[in-house]
């Protein structure tokens, strides 16, 4: 007879989510160089006409126009745990990966659940909490989780799959800033510090609820902003850091992007905590993979550039605008709740790259 895998039920003591991953939240993507030489290999296809975004840009989502009215946005995100907590977890993936849609300007319509669990390892229970986390911010976001797929994986592993709608002329790409445009951050960076202080349990119950409520707040603003005249360009700064998705903003756009650092908001604690060697693995690719384009001042410490390249989970909108814009996009994200939106830099003519002041 062949022996049967046992499953973990509740008398077992779990083992910590974070323990059963090798990389957690969006510090688990491929790092940008070799994503790159992958998708060097890889064949091309001819797009059809109605695909209005594709991966030309490495944006957050494709787009596929339905009718003059209507474009269909799609998008999947899913990673290993970045926190113990298995509610949390399933909020912070899901939230994440609903993002994408909000990044192209749409509004969510449904989502189907991607499950990878060690069931020999992990009890029901803890999956079943994980689940639940993902469903109550898709209800936040008013959609249902219609449908997915299960597999029996080695690391834990949970996101979704997202359907939005967004009207032709609201479709906000990542590739569209104009020289003179303002850019501006909806949310603080350091999830990466904070998740990898978590990691090695040197991080505080203050920390923990910071980290929580901003990689769980859903990037809502983007319906607005995609609407408001004056926003050129979307994304959001997720796995390669508030310089690789800038960096990206300003390939694609053919212009150069400049950061006054001085204006990025920071989450409390975290410059301590990278102080204290309380960084990711994927800071240092990010920096490996973007620093030669990237301009530094005179006395950029090595705790900014693992600030600068820190991977975020579910991170803030980085939104490219008018300077005449630049009140009402504020306007919109404190009005939703993003207290620390903040005027973080500009775009302008020049060689491609970026350049930090």
């Amino acid at each position: 007879m062949v022996a049967m895998t046992p499953i973990a039920t509740a008398s077992t003591t779990p083992p910590r989510l974070t323990s059963l991953a090798h990389g957690g939240g969006c510090g688990c993507k491929i790092a940008p160089g070799v994503l790159s030489q992958i998708l060097k290999q890889t064949s091309g296809f001819p797009m059809p006409k109605e695909l209005l975004v594709g991966i030309e840009t490495a944006d957050d989502a494709a787009v596929y126009q339905l009718n003059s009215e209507q474009a269909l946005i799609a998008t999947t995100d899913f990673f290993m745990p970045i926190v113990d907590d298995p509610r949390d977890f399933g909020r912070i993936a899901a939230t994440n990966a609903i993002s994408d849609v909000y990044a192209m300007g749409g509004t969510p319509i449904f989502a189907l659940a991607l499950v990878g669990m060690p069931v020999n390892v992990l009890p029901i229970e803890t999956i079943a909490a994980i689940l639940q986390g993902g469903e109550s911010i898709c209800a936040e976001a008013g959609i249902p989780i219609a449908g997915g797929h299960t597999i029996d994986s080695v690391e834990p592993i949970y996101g979704l799959v997202v359907l939005g709608l967004v009207h032709p002329r609201h479709v906000k790409r990542n590739a569209d800033a104009r020289a003179g445009d303002k850019l501006v951050l909806g949310k603080p960076i350091g999830v990466g510090v904070l998740s990898a202080a978590l990691k090695k349990s040197a991080l505080s119950a203050q920390g923990y609820a910071q980290m929580v409520d901003s990689t769980t707040r859903l990037n809502k603003p983007g319906i607005a902003l995609a609407q408001l005249e004056g926003v050129h360009a979307l994304t959001d700064v997720t796995g390669f850091g508030l310089a690789g998705h800038t960096l990206e903003l300003a390939r694609g756009a053919k212009l150069r992007a400049h950061i006054d650092w001085k204006n990025v908001p920071l989450m409390a604690g975290v410059r301590e905590l990278a102080a204290q060697g309380m960084v990711t693995g994927a800071s240092g690719r990010n920096w490996v993979a973007n620093g030669t384009q990237i301009t530094l001042p005179a006395g950029f410490s090595d705790i900014d550039i693992a600030l600068l390249n820190d991977p975020q989970t579910s991170g803030g909108l980085l939104v490219s605008c008018r300077a005449d814009a630049v009140d009402r996009v504020l306007g919109i994200f404190h009005e939703q709740g993003f207290a620390q939106a903040a005027v973080i830099g500009e775009v302008s003519d020049g060689p491609v790259g970026l350049t930090l002041r």
